[in-house]
């Protein structure tokens, strides 16, 4: 029986990401994608409790079956496992997001939240990103990388509780290293720039700059991609662990890579 793969993300159904990840995927197992229906970025692990959500067919993308949800990222994976895939997936992809999700940025991301979410059901999870907002941007850079990773994940498996954030530098061509890495110390200069609408009323937008606080630390993640490698950090869902269970298949893998 062909593996089960369930896939989603933050940008939404109609996101390039998505459809890059699909591409690849197929070729792995039968692909069932749910993802929300409009862009829902920084939702983590959010999900919805006080409105009802939809759930609505889409027309089948390359041999995957499509589904958008009126709801987080979160609330896809969930509705999936319970009332979409025939049975329990074998492995949860997330992505490709539109733009980085290395350091602290992983705790507010909706696409890697549906992969803790993943992770949460027990299932192996994984989710991707590359270091590119722009909705045209050229995923085919991410190819080698995810069939590697998605490869030795249905071969080995992943520890309970854990599972993989994979970030790619935007270099214009696939990268030439993988990188285990830890998750990089860094922050936000979070500021809201103050507006007024045509009635007085004053709003606000997030606005602020981004600080690597150990910029020259070469086991970050954020050193690899400045780099021009890809890093890939295991991430633990239960935040109280100490440390997070050894994967002992990765760094291995990751020096077996070959673009």
């Amino acid at each position: 029986m062909r593996p089960l793969i369930l896939v989603s993300n933050d940008d939404s159904i109609h996101a390039s990401g998505v459809h890059a990840l699909i591409d690849r995927l197929v070729k792995f197992g039968d692909v069932y994608a749910v993802c929300p229906d409009a862009p829902r970025s920084g939702q983590s692990m959010a999900i919805t409790v006080s409105e009802p959500l939809f759930l609505i067919p889409q027309p089948d993308y390359n041999g995957a079956r499509m589904y958008k949800v009126s709801g987080t990222p979160v609330d896809c994976i969930k509705l999936a496992i319970h009332h979409v895939v025939p049975r329990r997936p074998d492995i949860i992809v997330t992505g490709i997001n539109h733009g980085s999700n290395a350091s602290i940025n992983v705790l507010y991301s909706g696409t890697m939240g549906a992969a803790m979410e993943g992770c949460a059901f027990g299932v192996p999870s994984v989710g991707f990103s590359l270091t590119d907002h722009a909705e045209d941007a050229d995923f085919s850079q991410c190819d080698p990388v995810v069939d590697h990773i998605v490869e030795a994940v249905l071969k080995n498996g992943l520890p309970q509780g854990v599972c993989l954030n994979v970030n790619m530098p935007s270099i214009g061509h696939p990268v030439t290293e993988l990188r285990a890495a830890v998750g990089c110390r860094a922050h936000w200069t979070e500021e809201y720039r103050e507006y007024t609408d045509p009635h007085g009323r004053k709003f606000y937008f997030l606005t602020g700059d981004f600080i690597n606080d150990e910029p020259e630390n070469e086991s970050t993640d954020l050193w690899a991609l400045e780099h021009g490698f890809a890093s890939v950090v295991p991430v633990a869902v239960d935040r109280s662990e100490e440390t997070i269970p050894t994967i002992q298949w990765l760094d291995e893998a990751c020096r077996a890579y070959r673009p």
